[in-house]
């Protein structure tokens, strides 16, 4: 489970993805329900559109943006199980999610400790996500939102040293959490892929391509 990162400024938007959102974007730390930025397909031209929505997807059946239960993360094995993804993962409400950096806590000391987690060559991040456009009946405003994808890290050497271990479950069997990193040659096909063709590519980033360290102390 991610619940911090730090979102790219304009500039670097711009320099990396060849997109810039509409009113601009002055980079932000981002926590959840929180405006962000994230990237999908433009609708009428090549190229990507990079919009600020909502960390939180909103479901299409909810009666209001204020959605009670957490939908920042998204666990890839229960996509098609969870209300609130099925239809946005079956439409191909596939996104990007820019980040400079995220931030997961180790216990590994007995106590929270956070580390940062950029990407060794100094470029921001592309994370796996979904959106949605949720429409408000009363107002017709439309709000844009998005999850952050999750998957399996348990056989990760690093990622899965955090997060708090779970006593009722063994040591090996814990269901650590990852993000997931699409590498800049993998944007289309994550993006306008099929299924199938999309599958191989959820997985947590490459130990080789992490640069990791703690960042603040035992709290």
């Amino acid at each position: 489970m991610c619940t911090k990162y730090l979102s790219p400024d304009e500039r670097a938007l711009e320099r990396h993805f060849h997109v810039v959102p509409a009113g601009g974007w002055h980079g932000a730390s981002m926590y959840p329900r929180a405006p962000g930025v994230f990237l999908r397909p433009q609708r009428t031209a090549a190229g990507l559109e990079c919009l600020i929505g909502r960390w939180g997807l909103i479901p299409s059946f909810a009666r209001d943006p204020d959605v009670r239960f957490a939908t920042y993360n998204a666990r890839f094995e229960e996509l098609l199980d969870k209300p609130s993804y099925r239809q946005p993962w079956l439409r191909g409400q596939r996104c990007l999610i820019p980040a400079d950096a995220f931030d997961e806590p180790c216990w590994e000391t007995g106590r929270n400790v956070w580390w940062r987690f950029e990407r060794r060559d100094g470029t921001p991040w592309a994370l796996a996500g979904l959106w949605n456009a949720w429409l408000n009946r009363a107002t017709g405003e439309l709000i844009e939102s998005y999850t952050m994808l999750t998957v399996n890290a348990d056989a990760h050497p690093l990622m899965r040293r955090m997060h708090k271990p779970d006593p009722n479950f063994p040591a090996d069997a814990q269901d650590k959490r990852s993000v997931v990193a699409i590498e800049p040659d993998d944007y289309e096909r994550w993006l306008e892929g099929s299924l199938d063709e999309i599958r191989p590519l959820v997985t947590a980033p490459a130990l080789e391509i992490l640069e990791a360290y703690p960042v603040a102390k035992a709290s």
